[in-house]
């Protein structure tokens, strides 16, 4: 699911979607053996659509009883015996807030805005993450200007960076903006730099990552490469300066493509996993203390450049790596190189 349509989802109101208790299925019967996972969980809660089953299927809510598996595919058969749990999503207010909060607006326009986002912020509201998210800030900030996507006033995400990564983000004001940026990052004529810390010396100075990634068969959570099923994913990484002492390197990834986790999954299979990063870290033993407590994964998006939806012009944006980068980066200067 992109993240576009994540979004709609949030904003759907289903007076069913809010409860919490889990729900059990019957056994599948000889008669309802090889249905589809969908149909048969519609025919035992008829008080759920089928949209909203297949978004619980999507979105690893639906287990099979006594079996730690997932039923992530919605047209799945089901055997006879089966049976399934959905583990209902936490509810999520149906239409998020306009809060005051500070941002740092590189340009806007009447029909996009382009602000940095600091490490710390989640871009949109979600489980557990509410209030004080990006979209909440839009909000109140664009106020009048913005007309609303689909109908509805809010600010048109069409792509977005994780809650500890820092950088450029590009926002939609209305549909037309938002179609035409889409399309954009569809077509992958979009040029996204991002600047990495990473545990360890790399073998090759440049190279291209390719694979395909999905989410982790042993912890959905996560992310990982993916030998069938997942999402075709590229990045250009090169190495800017090493620090063997360290030891630790400074990379620049170009982003072909954009998928959740991308940079982290793909430095991380390389066996240089982010300085920081709590999910897919690895920290090598010789590690220096003083680099095991950076808070946050050291990933920053410093660029970002698009075509314009209404004039065609190219536009660039650029955002210095936040005081706590900097800081990393001139540890790693003064005390961990070779002289």
């Amino acid at each position: 699911m992109n993240t576009e349509q994540d979004f709609e989802n949030l904003l759907e109101s289903d007076e069913n979607y809010n409860k919490n208790e889990p729900l059990v299925t019957k056994k599948v019967s000889f008669d309802e053996k090889n249905m589809r996972l969908d149909k048969f969980l519609v025919s035992c809660f008829s008080e759920y659509s089928r949209s909203r089953i297949i978004k619980f299927i999507e979105t690893d809510c639906v287990k099979y009883v006594g079996v730690e598996k997932y039923a992530d595919k919605p047209d799945l058969k089901v055997k006879e015996g089966d049976s399934f749990v959905i583990t209902l999503p936490e509810s999520i207010p149906a239409i998020p807030q306009a809060e005051k909060i500070e941002l740092d607006v590189l340009y806007e326009d009447d029909d996009l805005i382009v602000v940095n986002k600091p490490a710390g912020m989640v871009v949109h509201p979600g489980a557990g993450n509410y209030t004080g998210t990006l979209v909440n800030a839009l909000l109140y900030h664009c106020k009048e200007s913005l007309s609303g996507i689909g109908g509805v006033l809010r600010p048109g995400i069409v792509h977005r960076i994780d809650k500890d990564t820092s950088g450029v983000l590009v926002v939609a004001k209305n549909d037309f903006s938002h179609v035409h940026l889409a399309e954009q990052f569809s077509k992958h004529t979009i040029e996204r730099v991002y600047h990495a810390f990473v545990w360890g010396v790399l073998k090759k100075k440049e190279d291209v990552i390719s694979t395909f990634i999905g989410r982790s068969s042993s912890n959905r959570q996560k992310m990982a490469i993916v030998t069938q099923g997942g999402k075709h994913a590229v990045t250009h990484y090169e190495c800017i300066d090493s620090y063997p002492k360290a030891p630790a390197s400074y990379v620049k990834c170009v982003l072909e493509t954009g998928r959740t986790h991308q940079i982290r999954v793909h430095l991380s299979s390389l066996g240089h996993s982010l300085i920081g990063d709590s999910v897919y870290g690895v920290v090598p033993k010789m590690a220096d203390t003083r680099l095991r407590f950076f808070n946050r994964q050291a990933l920053h998006a410093g660029f970002l450049s698009f075509v314009h939806p209404k004039t065609g012009e190219r536009l660039s944006f650029e955002a210095k790596m936040p005081k706590d980068m900097q800081e990393l980066k001139e540890l790693l200067e003064t005390e961990f190189v070779i002289k």
